[in-house]
């Protein structure tokens, strides 16, 4: 799902200084203590804090509540950068005033909610029907809302397990196979990737990937463990993950495997166009973006793969967000209504097939709305399948508040050893500096 074309970076390391300081809160401290008991059919008005394209105004949703629930009058507050919605929000929590009856809450900053503002928001594992809800998500969407002594303060809305997107005239060009069951069988491991992106470069003049940044990224979370360990704790130096990751993503680098070029940046979006490269590892959400930037003129150019080392070390998620209710809210009760409406997998349905979020939910995934689903843009890829069976094989991997921090400054390295030719043990060595610096350790 695409919350901001800046990426993840955006958040960057001078947000991990708003992150920590800022303190847990709800809106109006007193409001629940002194609320009158909850009418579901009084009126009530209730505001929603989504940041980018959420997509759920654009889905219908909101509409399709209150026509159900008449009383009730949905407003929602947007705020376009990821970045700008979490500092609104963290501002927020400390002064314990001004939230929204829900809040959006991304993939990006989730870690630091569960780990620091837990107790400002409901608990919906603490609900009558938390087994329920709890069983319409993924146990990995799940877990990532939950702190360690089992709260769950978010009910997921979408995901981004990820394949890898391939131009298919490019290929064609290299004498490489075309069809995307044949090449995935290309690449059942990231070792063969590389090889094959060895072949392509022998025969094209332009490059086999984006970026080494799209094999760090997609690959790190393979692993049992990326930058934190069981307790969330960042371990980047130690984690078997990230250097996995970093040995796949600094080979490329260094062998001039890819483009080299920063993802999101005008570059970056130009080279769709003027095909500078040949694959990019893309969540369900990439898909639209791929789109957006070559147009009518790129249909059927481009189509969709496995991922590497999938069937081996698992799948690799990038994205999704979650509803949380601020506990100390006016209209919690109406609110925990709406937030498990909008996240029940019929919903989640809705948002798939008019804005092509890709569920939360097992039982949304497996909707024939969904597993069904073909894009005709990528050659009538049957999208669904390909990804619900990506997000069928993702595991847990522990995520931290400082994951954004930890990443970019990798993805830093990176860059400088293809742009620079630094060794790989420098470039690695390089980047765990950069993140100790960043997360003030």
């Amino acid at each position: 799902m695409i919350h901001s074309t800046k990426g993840r970076a955006t958040l960057g390391a001078a947000l991990a200084a708003v992150l920590l300081t800022a303190g847990c809160g709800g809106s109006d401290g007193d409001a629940a203590a002194d609320a009158a008991p909850y009418d579901p059919n009084a009126p009530v008005t209730l505001t929603v804090g989504t940041f980018g394209t959420m997509d759920l105004d654009n889905a219908g949703l909101y509409d399709e509540y209150m026509k159900l629930h008449p009383n009730v009058t949905i407003k929602q507050n947007n705020i376009t950068e990821s970045a700008e919605y979490y500092k609104s929000l963290q501002t927020r929590l400390a002064a314990g005033s001004g939230l929204d009856d829900i809040q959006g809450l991304e993939i990006g900053f989730i870690a630091d909610v569960v780990r620091n503002h837990g107790d400002a928001f409901v608990d919906f594992a603490a609900e009558e029907n938390a087994e329920e809800l709890k069983g319409n998500f993924y146990d990995w969407k799940w877990g990532q809302a939950s702190t360690e002594d089992g709260k769950t303060i978010g009910l997921g809305t979408d995901t981004g397990p990820q394949a890898m997107c391939y131009r298919k005239d490019l290929f064609q060009q290299a004498g490489l196979p075309t069809e995307r069951d044949q090449v995935s069988e290309l690449w059942p491991t990231w070792e063969a990737y590389l090889d094959v992106a060895r072949q392509y470069q022998g025969k094209s003049s332009n490059k086999f990937l984006d970026s080494p940044a799209s094999i760090f990224s997609s690959s790190v979370y393979q692993g049992e463990t990326a930058y934190n360990d069981a307790e969330g704790n960042p371990i980047p130096e130690e984690s078997e993950g990230v250097k996995t990751a970093w040995g796949y993503a600094s080979t490329a680098a260094s062998e001039g495997l890819t483009a080299n070029l920063e993802q999101f940046g005008k570059e970056w979006n130009a080279a769709f166009s003027n095909g500078a490269f040949a694959t990019i590892a893309c969540p369900a959400w990439m898909l639209g973006y791929i789109k957006s930037q070559l147009g009518d003129a790129g249909t059927g150019l481009w189509d969709v793969a496995s991922l590497p080392g999938t069937e081996s070390s698992g799948a690799s998620n990038w994205g999704g967000s979650f509803l949380g209710v601020p506990k100390d809210g006016k209209n919690v009760e109406a609110a925990k209504d709406l937030a498990e409406w909008l996240t029940a997998p019929e919903q989640q349905v809705k948002t798939f097939t008019e804005a092509a979020h890709f569920p939360s939910s097992p039982q949304a995934a497996a909707d024939p709305a969904v597993v069904d689903a073909t894009n005709e843009y990528f050659n009538n890829a049957p999208t669904g399948k390909i990804f619900g069976e990506s997000a069928e094989a993702i595991k847990r991997t522990p995520i931290g508040p400082y994951d954004t921090q930890i990443q970019e400054a990798f993805t830093t390295a990176l860059t400088d050893v293809a742009s620079n030719g630094t060794a790989p043990d420098a470039g690695f060595a390089n980047a765990v500096k950069a993140a100790q610096q960043a997360i003030g350790g």
